[in-house]
């Protein structure tokens, strides 16, 4: 099959891709759909935001290690690694019903701990290949389709199955867990990249400290531009995405549970065909800035729609969707083709998982600390307030660093005139 027909072996490869991470959602956002109303909050913070940050610091710090775990990953193994990181996330959920309210917050920093690692190891099986810009979109918008149906899929365990807020992540995960191992099996029988893919877009290696220090130092700038930009964009998803729930209800669907799929399931399909379109440019270069411009597509998205909400020429629904296509073609870029055609536009060694954990490693502690601030400051606004009024300011701004940072790397991409 992979030799015999380019087309079906890259579909097979991506629909393997989606479907592992899919099922890795089920272990990170079921969650995400109680409120916890009977568990105590402490210094001043209720349960469900205690819970939630809790698990984004353990994201955060598994991005941090992932700047060199990822980095230098080696290809024999990664099977294993895969599955011993989701039962490693897995355990905690299992805890989770029966420990005390403080230790149900530990169980939920323990769980984002192997849980951030595990997107570095997926990709790694698809990058420096010539259809990595489909396979890497592919594999990016599974955030969005599996985040939704898994909150779905949870609600429906809550409402029709009646299982309890405590037990319903550690059941989602039971259902995904199975699927997930011969999931993992399969990605072991991905044939690496061939002679010819690694000739257009280089080999991926694993990098040293002193190579990944070189590669910051090289594109400084651009670099720390990205990082601010992706900090933005990755405060906001994880808000939408962690407190869905909160500003669904607050928009007056409390008791939907489709309202999740409705908009996640069009925005994924919408974003794959933008995103993964790029695979048509061959020119690694126009392919980098190209994928730029998608970015700040993206971002331009959020800041009219939102404008849009605020002068009431839109509903909340449509807001929601608008607001969540334009982060998620700011973000998924970041997360699928931007730094693989980097690499091959420069001609560097290395690999994406580097680039990609310094990113989120800001992301998520700017996460952490953004909704701390909410919470210890005890701002007393409904979620759709906060988040309306901090979305517009963040994409304006975002939206001016990515104009600059285009401007950089055009620059640069004349001065050296890489072939591509």
């Amino acid at each position: 099959m992979f030799k015999n027909n380019k087309i079906v072996s890259n579909l097979y490869i991506a629909l393997i891709c989606f479907l592992t991470y899919a099922c890795v959602y089920a272990f990170r956002k079921p969650f995400t759909i109680g409120f916890y109303t009977d568990q105590p909050g402490y210094w001043g913070i209720d349960f469900k935001n205690l819970l939630v940050m809790s698990q984004v610091l353990g994201y955060a710090i598994s991005k941090i290690i992932g700047i060199k775990f990822v980095s230098e990953l080696k290809k024999v193994g990664r099977g294993q690694t895969l599955l011993f990181l989701i039962m490693l996330s897995w355990l905690p959920l299992l805890l989770f019903p029966f420990v005390s309210s403080p230790f149900k917050i530990a169980c939920l920093f323990i769980n984002g701990i192997p849980l951030g690692i595990i997107w570095g190891v997926v990709f790694s099986y698809i990058e420096g290949r010539e259809a990595t810009d489909f396979l890497g979109t592919s594999l990016a918008v599974s955030y969005i389709v599996s985040s939704g149906v898994v909150k779905a899929i949870a609600k429906w365990l809550q409402l029709t199955c009646e299982i309890t807020e405590m037990w319903i992540p550690f059941v989602t995960g039971l259902i995904f867990f199975f699927p997930l191992v011969l999931l993992v099996y399969l990605l072991e029988k991905i044939p690496p990249p061939s002679t010819f893919e690694m000739s257009l877009k280089t080999p991926r290696i694993p990098m040293s400290f002193r190579e990944r220090n070189f590669f910051f130092n090289k594109f400084r700038f651009g670099i720390i531009s990205f990082i601010i930009i992706y900090i933005f964009l990755s405060i906001f998803r994880d808000l939408r995405d962690n407190f869905a729930a909160d500003i669904w209800s607050d928009l007056g669907f409390s008791s939907s549970a489709n309202v999740f799929t409705n908009t996640e399931i069009p925005i994924a399909l919408i974003v794959l065909v933008i995103v993964a379109a790029v695979v048509l440019i061959k020119n690694n270069k126009v392919a980098f800035m190209t994928s730029q411009l998608i970015v700040i597509g993206g971002l331009l998205t959020v800041f009219l729609a939102t404008i849009a909400f605020k002068m009431a020429l839109i509903s909340g629904f449509y807001w929601m969707f608008l607001v969540g296509l334009g982060l998620y073609m700011g973000y998924i870029p970041f997360n699928s083709i931007l730094f693989d055609r980097m690499i091959a536009a420069f001609k560097l060694k290395g690999n994406v998982g580097f680039l990609m954990y310094l990113m989120d490693s800001f992301g998520y502690l700017a996460a952490v600390i953004i909704i701390t601030a909410k919470n210890m400051l005890h701002i007393n606004v409904n979620w759709v307030t906060f988040y309306s009024n901090s979305v517009l300011v963040a994409s304006l701004v975002g939206l001016l660093i990515s104009i600059l940072t285009f401007v950089y790397f055009l620059s640069l991409s004349k001065k050296y005139l890489y072939d591509s």
